[in-house]
Formats: structure tokens, sequence, C-alpha cells
């Protein structure tokens, strides 16, 4: 109890009110209330209850104990999501963070960040254990592969605890990160009724973050916020040609090809604008892809000067991604990706372009 006093005098300077205020309420003087501030004596036990009550908290509150309990898992938290940032593409320490997760959860059980941070590992499990897995149906069509995908065990046990979560969740980051992450996993095992219900609840995209953001300010930090909106709906755009690409098998490689290189120029038709900026990792995967297609399409030699424009764009932002392009081309999962690969390697244009991204 050493600190009650002062958290008292935090809740009733944070509410604006008086010694005198709080002595009236509880039947004891003015100096009474001065002194339990001062850390000289303390309120009776019998009066922790209407203390609380007053200030609108809980008791574990006034003394303190949920701030630091909350403080505890968000580092936890805070961990937890830096290891499993770790695991891009391969298993690095999933195992480390879903114990960790579950050990959390021991300690402060229920808790819906730890809970969330738990289904988070699992979904990365999913796919750096497993894969994430396509087949092309009778139409041309690429669909993910959801009778294999339903028989991993991370992500069943991920989704119960999506959907737990949103019984209680309220609006906010939390919630729709859940929401993202649920409806991605629904798509992945087949059930589309589910993701599109999660769909049909959602907000308008004029009421998302980017655009409200516009109605915030006038003048020049309004013309800033409408950039900021038109780079993130570009990157919007750009996510899906490329999934139209990657997913509709009928597309020639040559319009494929042409579909990215217009994808890159989106970002063109913007940049006058300075606070729209260009997005250079995006930019870079892009370019990455955009070889693949032009080399499916017989353009050889474009498809070089493509990987150079992946270095380009690769070396203004990280140099360890600049050394990593080799390993990550094309970056997507693509049908001819070891064939196409193999006889890329083969000339020995590909062996000089691995050299320049060592440089």
């Amino acid at each position: 109890m050493i600190k009650l006093g002062e958290r008292m005098k935090e809740l009733r300077l944070r509410d604006g009110r008086t010694q005198d205020a709080l002595a009236s309420v509880l039947g004891v003087t003015a100096q009474a209330v001065s002194r339990w501030e001062k850390g000289i004596c303390y309120p009776d036990m019998s009066m922790i209850p209407s203390i609380a009550n007053y200030f609108g908290i809980s008791i574990d509150e006034l003394f303190g104990y949920d701030n630091d309990r909350e403080k505890k898992v968000d580092l936890l938290a805070d961990q937890l999501y830096a290891m499993i940032r770790r695991n891009d593409g391969k298993d690095e320490n999933m195992e480390e963070c879903i114990t960790l997760a579950r050990k959390g959860l021991i300690e402060f059980p229920g808790n819906e960040k730890l809970t969330l941070a738990l289904a988070y590992a699992l979904f990365n499990a999913g796919y750096v254990r497993r894969g994430e897995h396509h087949i092309v149906g009778v139409d041309g069509y690429s669909v993910y592969d959801i009778e294999r995908h339903r028989t991993y065990p991370e992500w069943q046990e991920a989704i119960k605890l999506y959907e737990k979560l949103l019984l209680s969740l309220s609006n906010g980051k939390l919630r729709q990160k859940a929401i993202e992450e649920l409806s991605q996993l629904y798509k992945n095992t087949g059930e589309h009724e589910k993701a599109l219900h999660l769909a049909e609840d959602a907000p308008d995209i004029k009421t998302s973050k980017p655009f409200l953001r516009i109605k915030a300010f006038d003048g020049k930090e309004a013309i800033d916020a409408m950039g900021e909106a038109l780079l993130e709906s570009v990157r919007h755009s750009i996510d899906m040609m490329i999934h139209i690409i990657l997913d509709d098998t009928t597309i020639p490689p040559a319009t494929a090809a042409e579909m990215l290189q217009n994808a890159e120029e989106m970002f063109e038709l913007i940049s006058p604008y300075p606070s729209c900026g260009k997005d250079f990792g995006v930019l870079t995967c892009i370019q990455m892809l955009h070889s693949y297609y032009l080399w499916l399409a017989e353009k050889k030699e474009d498809a070089f000067v493509a990987l150079d424009k992946a270095l380009d764009y690769a070396k203004t932002t990280e140099k360890e991604f600049s050394t990593e392009l080799p390993d990550l081309w094309p970056w997507w999962d693509v049908p001819e990706r070891e064939k196409v690969m193999a006889e890329m390697q083969a000339d020995s244009r590909w062996t000089e372009w691995v050299e320049k991204t060592r440089r």
C-alpha cells in the first residue's frame, strides 16, 4: 500500500477533483485525504471499495496491479511478435514462439493480446512448416489446395482461437487483426461462406483509417493525408493485380509481364506528389516476378534488365535485402519456378547479377 496515496492523487488530478470533494464522499476531512496522498498514513481498508468506485476503476487498478500486469503482457506480446518476424519464409524458431505464448497464457489465462499472439504464431507456423499449396482447376484458375490445408493442425488450432477471440474482442486494432488473419485461414481451408460473413460485417473502404485521416486535416495537411491514402490504395491495387496474374493461369506470360510493368508505372503516376512516395520493397518484388514472366515470354534480355531494376530498388532499402535476392527470386510461388530458375542460372548473366547483389 506504500504507493496508494500517490495513486489516489494521480487519479484525483486526472479527474480534476479536489481533496475536499473526495473527503466529502468518504465522510472524512480534507486533511485526512492530504495525509493519505503524502503517505503519512493510509485509509481504512473498508474505504478501499468506495475509493475505487469514486474513481471508476477496479480495486486492482487502484493499487496499480492491473497496470503492472498490462505492462508485462505488452512486453511479452512485443517479444513474441519480434520472434515471429524472424521466421521469414522458413522455420527459425516457431516452436519456441508457440511455447512462449502458451506459457504466457498459463500466467495470464484468457488474455486477449497473448491469445492473439499465439494464434498468429500458429498462423505463421502452418506456412513455414507446411507451405501454402495451390492446384489448377479444370477452368485454368489457380485455387488453394484446401484438402491439404485442412490437415494442418496449426491452422485448425489458430482458427478456433481467432473465432473465440471475436466473441469478446471489442472494435479496434486487435479485432481488425484477428479478422484479417482468420479471413485468410478461412480462404486457405475453403471456408468461403465464413470468410464472406466476416467481410459483410467489415466497414466500407471510405471509413478506413487512411481515408478518415483526410477529414481530420485541411490545406496542405489534407493533401498529405490524401497522398498517403492514395499510396495505400495503390499498394493494395498492385497486390490484387499480382494475385490475379498468379491465380489465373490462362493469362499468357507476355500479358502477365505487361501487367506487372503497368503495376510499376502506377507508382510513377502518383510520384509527382511528394507525400505519396514510393514503396521500393514492393517495386523490388514486382521486378523479380516481372523477370520470371519475361523469361517465359522468351524476352530473356528484358528478364535480366528487370533483375537489375529489382536490385536497384532493393539497394534503396537494406543492404541485406539486396544480397538475399537470388534466394528469394521470384518472391511469389509460381508454377514453373524450378524450370525457369534452372534455365536462368545456366545463363552467364545470372552469375553476373548474383555478383552484383553481393557488392
